[in-house]
């Protein structure tokens, strides 16, 4: 019994080493792998002059566009 539980842990250790980063190698060399690192994976730059104003305009319309459609159907049938 305890060389069953032995063998099924040595076999158990090789599979999870052989596994290790076997798949990682290839991603890592294929010329899709873009750069990482803070604000690398975002579509725009915060670091501008105007950015907060430009994120607070969409927000703004964003927000406030459910009820300007509102209220223009509710004075529309009147």
């Amino acid at each position: 019994m305890l060389s069953r539980a032995a063998v099924r842990a040595s076999s158990s250790t090789s599979m999870v080493a052989r596994r290790g980063f076997h798949s990682t190698r290839s991603q890592m060399s294929s010329p899709y792998h873009y750069p990482e690192g803070p604000r690398s994976n975002i579509p725009f730059n915060p670091l501008t002059k105007y950015f907060a104003v430009r994120y607070w305009t969409f927000m703004a319309v964003g927000f406030g566009a459910p009820f300007g459609v509102a209220l223009w159907q509710l004075k529309k049938n009147q």
